[in-house]
């Protein structure tokens, strides 16, 4: 939620007060406001605006809003950070990923207890009173394809295990809890597994591309698909009990933030989580209304509580909630009626062009940064080999750390904002333009700067009037390069909550819409071309006739 301004007039006081008298309200602001966050998935964000609109209904404090902030790794690292205050994590993650704890534990009470101290004690962390739901892990088949082979169960799997075509998340691929460790207590060695985001491996097997896929028990779309999930017979899978996640210092700032959550616990049955779930993801409700009709169905919070939500909007809401509830939908039913890509488009047009403006101002700024450092530098290793082999390998080092890592590095060290959005993409901008500016300068034939030093020029003088302008075709072939390759990496910056056209592709995975996701890569793909068009208008511009 933004801050509210100030209405009051300051008159004629001067200058110096009035700027300490914003600054004190900033301050008094910044420690009465309270950021939850969640992850890029539906229920973290059904959470998370559970939470808020809790917080808002029995405190007086101001709560902001972080959502869809990427996978564990970031949450976690804008958690102990200070970038979020709070945010939704479960057992089965604090235990194998954040404490990174090797043994198996099945029992969910002696889990939660153990993940809450550990957290405590070595990093601040308070795990509240779970919500109550178990989201555990589960593997999903198609329901046709899971009886042709007669599979019920995990260890079912093994003599079909070169036959099956498996799409994981690339979370779940790559964690102890998830497929690494599965595939051991299984001895479950799948032939043919891609990594697949999360949202559209249901399509992908509802289309039958691939057999097998990793699923949240709670997940909505099991009650929009027709799939079988399998029984964990060796019961692998840890407790995922979800529950608020704070840090130290909010609570000690805040401690009524604990007794405002306290009517969450054990309030969300696995049943009531399936249910906000499917809402949100198969009949088009927002999360923030699915959330307040949540809180309102088991009267937590009354109408007129916390920050105002359209009654109509509610009703609607709770009017789905109940009958979801009431009678688990058909699978293959639809009954939300989400509108098609040019619906979507014309309907979140204004939207559209605030977000192409962000990606714009974020490309810029990070391209141009990344041209500053890039170029000076590319033209100092033309005459140090070893400072440019340094350079160099540096720089392509960077190219190959993963974009959320990176992005994930910068939130200590910049905060959870454009600024570390930025320094990412900047990053990422630096080799193609460094390379270029080397090698256009590197090329530039010796008996022509030869002839220059002849006519009594100076270095300088032979590096402005010689050298650059007939590398400047390289040169700009690598800013090309850039901004094509930092206007795709940018919608990633949605995951730090920056902005840009990556926001409504985010949201169509998870929504499992494509609508939305097209809203946000379309725009995105017609930029870069026209981006690159003008650059390359630009490039023939500035380069000398001939050349």
């Amino acid at each position: 939620m933004p801050r509210l301004p100030v209405r009051k007039s300051f008159g004629a006081l001067p200058a110096t007060w009035t700027l300490i008298l914003a600054l004190a309200t900033s301050t008094s602001t910044a420690q009465d406001r309270i950021v939850v966050g969640s992850k890029n998935f539906t229920e973290s964000g059904v959470l998370a605006e559970i939470m808020a609109q809790t917080i808002e209904a029995r405190t007086q404090l101001e709560v902001e809003r972080r959502l869809n902030l990427g996978g564990t790794l970031i949450c976690w690292t804008a958690l102990t950070s200070g970038e979020i205050d709070l945010y939704a994590d479960y057992t089965g993650t604090g235990w194998a990923i954040l404490l990174g704890e090797k043994g198996k534990i099945t029992g969910p009470l002696r889990a939660f207890l153990h993940v809450r101290r550990r957290m405590r004690t070595l990093h601040d962390v308070h795990w509240l009173d779970p919500f109550g739901l178990d989201n555990t892990y589960a593997l999903a088949m198609r329901e046709s394809r899971a009886e042709e082979l007669g599979i019920t169960r995990i260890s079912d799997l093994i003599p079909h295990q070169n036959e099956l075509r498996a799409g994981f998340s690339i979370e779940f691929g790559r964690r102890e809890d998830g497929y690494l460790g599965l595939s051991r207590a299984y001895d479950l060695h799948l032939g043919d597994m891609r990594a697949l985001e999360h949202g559209l491996a249901y399509r992908a097997i509802e289309s039958g591309t691939i057999d097998l896929m990793d699923a949240y028990s709670t997940d909505g779309k099991l009650l929009r698909y027709a799939l079988r999930v399998l029984v964990d017979d060796r019961r692998f899978f840890p407790p995922y009990n979800a529950a608020p996640v704070v840090r130290g210092a909010t609570l000690q700032r805040h401690p009524e933030i604990e007794s405002a959550l306290q009517p969450l616990a054990f309030a969300i049955s696995d049943r009531a989580a399936q249910a906000l779930n499917y809402v949100v993801e198969n009949d088009g409700v927002s999360m923030g209304a699915a959330a307040r009709a949540f809180l309102e169905r088991e009267e937590i919070v009354t109408r007129d509580a916390g920050r105002p939500v359209r009654p109509e909007n509610t009703d609607a809401a709770r009017n789905t909630l109940d009958r979801v509830l009431a009678s688990a939908p058909i699978p293959g039913e639809s009954t939300g009626d989400r509108p098609g890509f040019w619906t979507a488009f014309l309907g979140r047009s204004g939207r559209l062009l605030v977000l192409l403006l962000e990606h714009a101002l974020l490309t810029l700024a990070a391209v141009v940064i990344a041209a500053l450092i890039a170029i000076p530098l590319g033209i100092a290793i033309t005459k140090r080999p070893r400072l440019g082999r340094f350079a160099l390998g540096a720089a392509g080092v960077i190219q190959t750390i993963p974009s959320l890592a990176l992005l994930a590095f910068m939130i200590p060290l910049l905060g959870l904002n454009v600024r570390a959005a930025i320094a990412a993409l900047c990053l990422y901008a630096v080799l193609p333009i460094l390379r270029n500016t080397y090698t256009g300068i590197h090329e530039v034939a010796p008996d022509l700067v030869d002839a220059a030093r002849g006519m009594g020029m100076k270095p300088g003088q032979i590096l402005r009037r010689v050298q650059l302008p007939l590398a400047s075709r390289t040169i700009m072939a690598g800013i090309r390069t850039s901004t094509v390759i930092s206007i795709g990496v940018a919608t990633l910056a949605a995951f730090i909550g920056a902005g840009g056209l990556g926001e409504p592709i985010v949201e169509g995975l998870y929504l499992n819409d494509s609508g939305l996701i097209l809203s946000g890569a379309i725009p995105a793909a017609l930029f870069a071309i026209v981006a690159d068009g003008l650059l390359g208008q630009l490039e023939k511009w500035i380069a000398p006739r001939g050349s």
